[in-house]
């Protein structure tokens, strides 16, 4: 069982370790300037939206940005388009991301859960699409974790991916018409994106705590 426990462990802190590199990555290694994308993406012409939409998909494998990465879709593309193109990116990504998570964390996948983790797992399991929705339309929340996070907690894959699809809208839209607004340099739409940008992302934090606050009073 000591053996067991250690090879554990060892498998732990090498996730960690990972998780622990992304995130150095995000911020250290890709401090790339928006313009300077969407000055690149538009250099593919007619490749472009596929393009983007490919580098969307592969983003979380090499922890690139998806804030920069829309508003440089909201700037190549404008608000309408870079929304479409980087809801299908953000899509194909998430499934992604939830799929390696499955294929390389079978282990604790298949692992019969104990105690409080065991409860949140079948919360998961059973009521999946309604809390992958709730932690897409918070921008705050970590987006590939939550990918990881669903997959290891055994959502079912559809529910999964509808949550996903519908949930990544709001946001969506607020990064990418703030993005295409700086395109404009007209200091009232600028000001207007930045407000629709501020209310997407509030409002859904805001009902994110009043079901929390239903959820807990239910319990009592």
């Amino acid at each position: 069982m000591k053996n067991a426990n250690r090879v554990q462990l060892i498998k732990w802190l090498a996730v960690l370790a990972a998780v622990g590199v992304g995130i150095w990555l995000s911020r250290s290694v890709f401090q790339v300037d928006v313009h300077d994308l969407r000055n690149w993406i538009l250099s593919f012409g007619w490749w472009s939206p596929i393009l983007y939409i490919a580098i969307y998909t592969v983003r979380p494998l090499i922890f690139f940005p998806a804030s920069i990465l829309s508003l440089a879709g909201g700037l190549a593309f404008g608000a309408w388009l870079g929304t479409l193109y980087t809801i299908i990116g953000a899509t194909l990504g998430a499934l992604l991301s939830f799929y390696v998570a499955q294929t390389l964390g079978k282990s604790l996948v298949r692992k019969k859960w104990g105690g409080n983790a065991a409860k949140i797992q079948q919360q998961m399991e059973r009521n999946g699409f309604l809390y992958i929705l709730l932690f897409r339309l918070i921008p705050v929340i970590n987006f590939d974790l939550i990918s990881y996070v669903a997959a290891i907690a055994k959502v079912r894959f559809l529910p999964f991916a509808l949550a996903t699809l519908i949930g990544i809208i709001p946001g969506t839209f607020a990064y990418n018409f703030l993005g295409s607004s700086f395109v404009t340099g007209n200091p009232k739409i600028i000001l207007l994106a930045v407000l629709v940008f501020i209310l997407l992302t509030v409002v859904p934090i805001i009902i994110r705590n009043q079901w929390a606050k239903k959820q807990e009073a239910g319990k009592k």
